[in-house]
């Protein structure tokens, strides 16, 4: 099964990661990461988290047939779709179609005590 995770963490580890990953010549898992928990949510609002939801394991769709799947208008899920991709959480095909290009979704982060 093939997960991507969505987490909170400082573009410092984000890059130490990527070092680590390039010198050991094995990829790691797929990890989108946000400078903070706001941006994080901003991204990922109730709507976009429900879209998400039924996309995933369908493969590529048209907006359209998004939008009918989440019971939606067309131009809100546009948008939402719009922000998704400019996130990488979303992906388009040649075929310009939109497809959620994993089969399921984590978030992970912490909350510490400032």
């Amino acid at each position: 099964m093939r997960t991507v995770t969505l987490d909170v963490r400082s573009l410092s580890d984000t890059l130490s990661d990527f070092a680590t990953a390039w010198k050991s010549g094995r990829a790691s898992s797929p990890r989108i990461s946000f400078a903070s928990p706001t941006l994080l949510f901003k991204v990922l609002t109730g709507k976009r988290w429900e879209l998400l939801n039924v996309l995933t394991g369908v493969g590529p769709v048209t907006i359209r047939e998004a939008a009918r799947r989440a019971r939606r208008d067309v131009k809100a899920v546009h948008g939402d779709v719009c922000a998704l991709l400019r996130a990488g959480i979303l992906a388009k095909t040649r075929d310009r179609k939109i497809v959620f290009p994993f089969d399921a979704l984590r978030v992970d982060f912490v909350l510490k005590a400032a």
